[in-house]
């Protein structure tokens, strides 16, 4: 079980990474353009890996299950894409 619980904290690390770019790149281009929708973008995939990494630390550190776990790190995810859909939708 250790492996898994290994695994799963660098592929949060790894989200962490790579949504934090996506997130800086999007709002380095929204200061750079003024474009709503890059701001908004931004804010969609903020929320998305806030969510992956709240839950990662919720169960390592506060022992919740891995069902509620994935609830809430669902809701973050489909939150995040709503906001991501509509930074889409307001560029048009």
């Amino acid at each position: 079980m250790n492996g898994v619980i290994t695994a799963i904290a660098v592929v949060k690390f790894v989200i962490l990474l790579l949504g934090g770019g996506i997130t800086y790149i999007a709002f380095k281009a929204y200061r750079r353009t003024g474009e709503d929708s890059l701001r908004v973008l931004g804010v969609g995939f903020g929320i998305i890996t806030l969510g992956a990494i709240l839950t990662g630390v919720a169960n390592q550190f506060f022992s919740v299950g891995l069902a509620l776990g994935v609830l809430i790190n669902s809701l973050f995810v489909a939150l995040g894409l709503a906001v991501i859909m509509y930074s889409l939708h307001i560029q048009q």
